[in-house]
């Protein structure tokens, strides 16, 4: 059973990671646009662009499959009603930032915009912050030990 989205303030729909990245993403598009520094490499460093984004979407995709099929919230600020901590969750404690971060950088590859990578650990940073450590300060609430095992098991990123 799909859950319907919680009515949220209109601040935290705007605090929300897509939003973060679309803002990172407008940063690198700036400078690529507006102080261009091509890099040598052409059709190889777009591959491994698209690969970035392609694999990163996919990734966002796998976790938030699991997390709906758990009857758990994608969304975050919410209290979670399930550990998810199989499939992509194994791997990574948070495979949704984990494909952001992956198509920031995928992205900014792909416009050339290679200055721009100083902006994927400012972004890893900021999603921490505002977003992981909450998180896990709430995931540690509903599970106590359960989460904790999970924690030490599974890194917070890769």
């Amino acid at each position: 059973m799909v859950t319907p989205l919680p009515k949220l303030p209109l601040r935290k729909w705007i605090d929300l990671p897509p939003v973060w990245l679309a803002v990172f993403l407008g940063l690198a598009w700036v400078q690529a646009t507006r102080l261009p520094v091509p890099l040598s490499g052409g059709a190889l460093i777009d591959l491994l662009g698209g690969l970035m984004v392609g694999g990163g979407l996919v990734l966002m995709a796998l976790a938030v499959i699991q997390m709906r099929q758990a009857g758990t919230t994608v969304i975050p600020h919410q209290r979670p009603d399930a550990l998810v901590d199989s499939g992509v969750f194994a791997r990574s404690r948070n495979p949704i930032y984990l494909g952001d971060a992956l198509v920031l950088g995928g992205v900014i590859l792909f416009w050339d915009a290679w200055p721009s990578l100083a902006l994927v650990p400012l972004f890893v940073w900021l999603i921490t912050d505002r977003f992981i450590l909450p998180e896990e300060a709430r995931l540690r609430d509903a599970f106590g030990a359960r989460f904790d095992t999970y924690a030490k098991r599974v890194r917070r990123w890769i």
